[in-house]
C-alpha cells in the first residue's frame, strides 16, 4: 500500500473517530443541561476544538480524494495537453496556499499562543495545540499537491463515479 493510500486511510480514520467524539460531547453537553439541570462547563469549548480539527482535517482528506468543490466549466473543453498545464497550475497555487497561509501562518500563530501561554478557560489546555492543526494539514495539503503534479490522473481515472454518483447508463429515466 502507498504512502498515499496510508495517509487516506489515517485521515479518514481519525475525522471519523473526531466526528464520533463531537457527537457524544454534544449529546453530553444536551442531556447534562435538560436531564441533569446542570450543564458541563467543558462541553461546549471541547465541541469548538473538536469542530475545527474536523473542519480542517476533513479538507484534507476531501482534497487528497479529489473531491472538494471545484468549478470546472471550461476544463472539460481543453485538450488533453492543456488540462494537465491547468492542473499542474491549480496544484501549484494550492501547494502554495497551504504552504503560505496553513504552514507558514499556523506555525506562527500556533508559536506566540505557546510562547505567550495562552490557555483555554474551560479545559485549561495550551491553545497552540488546538492551532497545530493548521500546520499539520497543511503540510498534508502540499503532500497531496505535489503528489498529483508527479503523479497526474487520466481522463479516464477521473470519470470513475465517485460515492453517490451513478454511472449514466445506470440513471433511471422519467
Amino acid at each position: 500500500m502507498t504512502i498515499r493510500k496510508h495517509l487516506d486511510r489515517a485521515l479518514a480514520t481519525f475525522v471519523t473517530i473526531l466526528m464520533g467524539v463531537l457527537v457524544l460531547n454534544v449529546l453530553w453537553q444536551v442531556a447534562s443541561r435538560y436531564l441533569v439541570g446542570h450543564p458541563s462547563a467543558f462541553t461546549d469549548e471541547l465541541a469548538g476544538f473538536l469542530l475545527i480539527w474536523v473542519g480542517l482535517l476533513g479538507a484534507t482528506y476531501i482534497t487528497g480524494k479529489k473531491e472538494h468543490l471545484a468549478i470546472d466549466l471550461l476544463h472539460h473543453r481543453l485538450s488533453p495537453e492543456k488540462k494537465a498545464k491547468v492542473n499542474i497550475s491549480i496544484n501549484l497555487l494550492i501547494a502554495l496556499f497551504a504552504l503560505a497561509v496553513l504552514v507558514v501562518g499556523g506555525t506562527n500563530l500556533v508559536y506566540i499562543t505557546l510562547r505567550l501561554s495562552q490557555v483555554s478557560s474551560a479545559l485549561q489546555i495550551p491553545v497552540g495545540y488546538v492551532y497545530l492543526v493548521l500546520p499539520l494539514s497543511g503540510l498534508f495539503i502540499i503532500y497531496y499537491s505535489v503528489y498529483d503534479i508527479v503523479y497526474p490522473q487520466t481522463d479516464e481515472q477521473e470519470q470513475v463515479p465517485g460515492p453517490g454518483q451513478v454511472p449514466e447508463q445506470e440513471r433511471p429515466t422519467l
